[in-house]
């Protein structure tokens, strides 16, 4: 054998020793979690990401490490999962820190920021500008984990039961509506409500809801919401991109092995790349299939864009003003998107 293949021999004994001393180790600690998702695990991208997450966690560990995945409703209802989590009634949730603003309106800028940054830009912020560290700090007031564990594409903005032909048409609609956004659409006399995944389509199809926005195109069509509104529109200026949640207690997250705990972030940041990788590969056959079962697809103009955008640093002027988490959020993204903007300006093609 020659000295190459002996280095490449000893150096992969060496892995093998290395692994069963890490599972070795691990035997001792046996981890059982239950996760909540607020998204059915049949629904595309985001229903299928925390069941992949929990798999990776599992096949990595060596069955070591096991999460359990509960769907909507099964432990607490969808959206429901933050108090749960913080007092440890849930080991885990997935879901997106907009779901939070109920308790503090800052979330919000978590999880996804109306003209905001797409995902290379959000990402870049959250992991090396001081989102994802201020993020932490927020939820660790209520005994809390933060990790992000998804980003999906573009949203679209809106199904409707009617063409919206100018702006004024919003006027009086009862739509669900998602984070920061639904304040805008506040804006135009729209009046909005924010509902869990699964409880969308029934509101539409009662009349409870005139109109709803919700997801990717590829999620949309898993909801069915083609079969009652035909027209949809785009873009998701309110959602060019939306961050996912991993929660976990703090006091569970502690009692995790150092190997585990590296495990978890490493699963989370593989749901991520999934999620925006699958998200892009997914939305063309989605909206060609909703196109053959009758849906309009249409674009706002830039006129109207323009108008959303105004009302959208209306917005943004009032809601800092009262929260001093929000102010600070935000001045750390706005700066980050300034210099980034040298970058994106110079480093990309128009």
């Amino acid at each position: 054998m020659s000295r190459r293949c002996w280095r490449y021999a000893l150096a992969g004994a060496v892995a093998v020793v290395g692994l069963a001393s890490i599972a070795t180790d691990t035997q001792a600690e046996r981890v059982r979690w239950k996760l909540h998702a607020a998204y059915a695990s049949n629904i595309p991208i985001i229903g299928d990401t925390p069941t992949m997450m929990i798999d990776t966690v599992d096949k990595a560990s060596g069955g070591e490490f096991k999460i359990k995945h509960f769907e909507p409703g099964a432990l607490v209802p969808g959206n429901a999962y933050y108090d749960p989590v913080s007092s440890g009634a849930l080991d885990s949730a997935y879901g997106t820190p907009g779901f939070n603003v109920n308790k503090n309106f800052a979330y919000a800028f978590f999880a996804s920021v109306p003209f905001g940054p797409r995902a290379g830009e959000y990402l870049a912020w959250m992991r090396y500008g001081g989102g994802e560290d201020m993020a932490r700090e927020m939820y660790g007031r209520d005994s809390i984990r933060f990790y992000i564990c998804g980003i999906a594409p573009p949203e679209t903005s809106g199904w409707f039961r009617n063409e919206i032909k100018t702006l004024d048409d919003l006027k009086g609609l009862k739509m669900r509506f998602f984070g920061l956004g639904a304040k805008v659409m506040e804006k135009f006399g729209v009046s909005t409500q924010l509902l869990a995944g699964g409880d969308i389509y029934p509101a539409l199809e009662l009349g409870s809801i005139d109109a709803t926005e919700f997801s990717m195109p590829v999620t949309d069509q898993g909801y069915g919401f083609y079969q009652i509104a035909k027209h949809n529109y785009f873009p998701g200026w309110h959602q060019q991109s939306t961050i996912n949640e991993l929660l976990v207690n703090q006091g569970k997250y502690e009692a995790l092995s150092d190997p585990h705990k590296e495990l978890l972030a490493a699963a989370c940041d593989r749901a991520t790349l999934y999620m925006f990788v699958k998200g892009e590969a997914s939305q063309f056959d989605a909206i060609k299939f909703h196109q053959s079962k009758g849906v309009t697809i249409h674009r706002w103009s830039d006129a109207n864009l323009a108008k959303f955008e105004a009302a959208w640093q209306e917005v943004i002027a009032d809601e800092i003003k009262e929260n001093e988490d929000a102010k600070k959020i935000w001045a750390s993204l706005s700066a980050f998107r300034k210099d980034y903007a040298i970058w994106k300006d110079n480093g990309y093609l128009k």
